[in-house]
């Protein structure tokens, strides 16, 4: 814990006793009156005359902040850690409760990004093929089985980081399939993907299931199950569905998860857990509409004792990795960062589960130097309350990536304070374009921890976690904002 003390007396020293005793102690010290005004915004000034500015240092004025926030109502019952570090020095310059495992929400996907950075590469992408079997004859009749083969792309069709949507991927199948003379299909159509074999599974161990803005979406595959199922209708005046706040439950594990779109009338349309199903229906109504008959049906084959030969037709390939974690790191999007959980696991153990993910992880952690104690990685997007990290670990976690070849496109994938992502609406005046961050938020959770480049032009490494704070996330944003302030000069 900081003392400032110190820093009061040195200043009363240097500066008129008369101006300190009614400036620079009023604000500093705790006012048992402020302890009324927990619902305003309005926040304790402890460095705010220019006396203070001059003769304290900025390291003195960190640690005052942090000092004087210890009294705030809003941290004051809170558990919360904060820690700046020098990553030249290998030194801390402030801390608090830095060794003290907490919740950090989102800021776990920065163990979970550089993970498939690490192990994949920057440049790494996902396939998803259209194959035939058997042959084509004079007729342009396929005489065989179309194949849609994925690879568990978890950006296939949604659009997110420049992925094609499923319109764009559908008319190059049907353009490769002109090439090759294909003007009728006399089979089925097999989506094959070992990927989502069994792979429908419980989700982890204290999922905030009704988290404004947070969603968990179950991977899973479509067999037997209709993609409209995703549409169910909620009651009118379901408590859940207030403030925009939709929920759906979902028929592949039967828990309630928050939805992306409200139609009306009580309808909630998500993202479909097996994107190769959606991809296959639609492929095959979308040929059936364009004159190219098809006598079978779409069917899995997930596993195949006697695999057919096979032709490609046409290749559709994901966006980068690289691309895939700018978007995961600048909007928190919680599919995307468990579908590169699952992804790890699947490249080094052989099953594309969240259990695999895990352990993956934490042994890439344990070979990269993590420090352990205190750490409790259950999932890739911190949605659940279980995570645990100590901000002293993060911090010396980023520093170390520092030296990573793709260190520039992992620091570039962070929002940027007051100009992207989910810190643009902080650091908006102070601090603006100076943070690089990964945020994070759940009920009563907010974290911030990255990189700060200062006034001087140092790089600044930083871990500000705080748990079971009063009054409204604002307020303490607001707060961590005041704390990070005077680092800036450092």
């Amino acid at each position: 814990m900081v003392n400032f003390r110190k820093y009061l007396s040195s200043a009363a020293v240097l500066a008129s006793g008369l101006f300190l005793a009614q400036s620079t102690v009023s604000t500093v010290l705790y006012s048992q009156a402020y302890d009324n005004q927990k619902s305003s915004l309005n926040l304790p000034s402890p460095i705010t005359s220019v006396v203070e500015k001059t003769i304290l240092s900025a390291k003195e004025l960190v640690d005052i902040n942090v000092n004087t926030m210890m009294a705030d109502p809003v941290l004051k019952n809170a558990t919360w850690g904060f820690v700046v570090y020098d990553p030249k020095t290998k030194k801390i310059i402030s801390s608090y409760n830095e060794n003290t495992p907490l919740v950090p929400a989102s800021t776990t996907k920065l163990l979970t990004t550089e993970t498939a950075l690490n192990l994949l590469g920057e440049n790494y992408r996902w396939m998803t093929q259209l194959e035939y079997s058997g042959s084509v004859d004079e007729n342009g009749v396929l005489n065989g089985n179309l194949y849609v083969v994925g690879s568990g792309d978890p950006s296939l069709g949604t659009n997110k980081a420049g992925a094609y949507s499923y319109r764009d991927i559908i008319s190059d199948f049907i353009s490769g399939m002109s090439r090759e003379g294909i003007k009728k299909v006399n089979g089925d159509i097999i989506i094959q993907t070992a990927l989502f074999k069994g792979n429908i599974s419980r989700l982890p161990e204290n999922v905030v299931w009704l988290e404004n803005n947070n969603y968990y979406l179950p991977v899973g595959t479509t067999r037997e199950i209709n993609p409209a199922n995703e549409k169910l209708i909620v009651k009118k005046g379901n408590s859940f569905s207030g403030e925009k706040k939709y929920f759906y439950v979902s028929p592949y594990n039967s828990q309630m998860v928050f939805a992306d779109k409200y139609e009306g009338d009580g309808i909630l349309t998500t993202k479909l857990p097996d994107a190769p199903a959606y991809l296959a229906n639609t492929l095959r109504a979308t040929m059936v509409k364009s004159g190219i008959g098809v006598t079978g049906k779409v069917t899995p084959r997930m596993t195949d004792a006697t695999p057919e030969s096979r032709k490609l037709v046409s290749a559709y390939k994901s966006p980068t990795l690289g691309d895939i974690i700018y978007y995961t790191n600048q909007h928190s999007d919680n599919s995307l960062a468990e579908a590169l959980l699952k992804t790890v696991g699947f490249q080094s153990k052989g099953d594309q589960t969240s259990e695999s993910g895990r352990v993956v992880v934490t042994n890439h952690l344990k070979a990269e130097g993590f420090d352990m104690m205190g750490l409790n990685y259950i999932d890739g997007s911190g949605l659940s309350r279980s995570n645990n990290v100590t901000p002293i670990s993060q911090v010396k976690y980023l520093t170390s990536l520092m030296d990573e070849k793709y260190y520039k496109t992992y620091l570039t994938s962070l929002p940027i304070g007051g100009q992207s992502g989910t810190l643009k609406r902080m650091f908006v005046g102070t601090g603006n374009g100076q943070i690089f961050a990964k945020t994070g938020t759940l009920n009563k959770v907010k974290a911030l921890a990255g990189y700060m480049k200062t006034n001087s032009g140092k790089t600044l490494v930083f871990s500000l976690l705080v748990n079971n704070y009063s009054g409204s996330v604002d307020m303490v944003k607001k707060r961590m904002e005041k704390i990070l302030e005077p680092a800036l000069d450092l």
